[in-house]
């Protein structure tokens, strides 16, 4: 599948399904190569950038704001032809806004806080040297802003 193709999609289904659809592309496209818990991290920052309001008011929006995640980053005829890969991009993504939707307090984060994250053994992003939460394989995980959920 050509990325082009699945962001289309996403444009046409109805809103949950699409955020569904651009979180598990996001996973594949920022961290297949990772661990589960760094796919979840990954997840969790786009989650938190979503409910802050900041980067849009859908996951689709957050990871297609200018610059931010991997779908505006690629080009998009990039083929996501990894299956296994991305089955479990979706897998982890739908576990992931699961997760989510519990009360904060119940959710499990694996990294509290952190709004950003890099591979900076190959980027090196002008807020690179904010508050570290964590390092899980290759990203980075920090804190750059404190990410309030926005007021309903």
């Amino acid at each position: 599948m050509k990325l082009a193709w699945i962001l289309w999609l996403a444009s046409v289904l109805p809103p949950q399904t699409a955020d569904s659809l651009c979180l598990s592309t996001t996973l594949y496209l920022e961290a297949r190569n990772q661990s589960v818990q760094g796919q979840q991290a990954v997840a969790e920052v786009a989650l938190r950038r979503r409910d802050s309001g900041l980067w849009g008011d859908s996951v689709c929006e957050v990871v297609t704001a200018r610059k931010q995640f991997a779908p505006t980053l690629v080009s998009p005829n990039y083929r996501l032809s990894n299956t296994e890969a991305w089955a479990e991009s979706v897998t982890v993504a739908l576990e992931a806004q699961r997760n989510w939707q519990l009360p904060p307090g119940e959710r499990q984060e694996i990294v509290p806080g952190a709004s950003h994250f890099a591979a900076l053994a190959i980027a090196s992003p002008s807020w690179r040297n904010a508050y570290q939460v964590a390092k899980i394989g290759d990203h980075t995980f920090l804190k750059v802003q404190n990410l309030k959920p926005r007021e309903s």
